[in-house]
């Protein structure tokens, strides 16, 4: 009898607060993959990635009536490292449009593709954006890696999730 009673006093005090300790958290993860002029994959990279505090501010804004963060759709290369509103060392028209950006669940998903003679060189870094402008904040999301060499030939598509857990 005394073992019933604690049962019911264990379950229900488990289920109260528990929304306490939930947390959400945004983490970006970031594919590259680099292609030959014939379009044979030469690379493929995938690492976790940073998302920046005007990231999280501007997924919290989305939830307004009336936001006034754009929302990323850009993509820019670097040959720097990141600091904390935009990369380092951009590549000249490297910021380039979402080739596609798609939503499932509670994982957005964007994609570019930087063509043959766009954001050629030893590349270290790359990031999110919303606005089209070049070397401009606010930078989403961001990385630095070991070096990718894009020739002038090549083409590298980017597949950037940012996953809310």
């Amino acid at each position: 009898m005394i073992k019933d009673r604690l049962n019911v006093i264990d379950g229900a005090a488990s289920g109260v607060g528990k929304s306490l300790f939930d947390s959400m958290k945004a983490k970006g993860h970031i594919k590259f993959e680099l292609f030959d002029v014939n379009g044979n994959l030469k690379l493929v990279k995938e690492i976790d990635n940073t998302v920046s505090a005007a990231g999280k501010n501007m997924i919290a804004e989305q939830l307004l009536a009336s936001p006034t963060i754009a929302k990323p759709g850009w993509m820019e290369l670097g040959t720097g490292t990141p600091a904390a509103t935009k990369l380092g060392a951009y590549i000249i028209g490297s910021r380039k449009a979402f080739t596609s950006k798609t939503r499932a669940n509670n994982v957005v998903t964007m994609v570019t593709t930087f063509a043959a003679g766009v954001g050629t060189g030893a590349i270290t870094e790359a990031g999110v954006f919303n606005t089209a402008t070049e070397n401009a904040a606010d930078m989403i999301l961001y990385t630095n890696f070991g070096v990718i060499t894009k020739a002038a030939t090549d083409s590298l598509t980017i597949t950037w999730t940012l996953t809310i857990n």
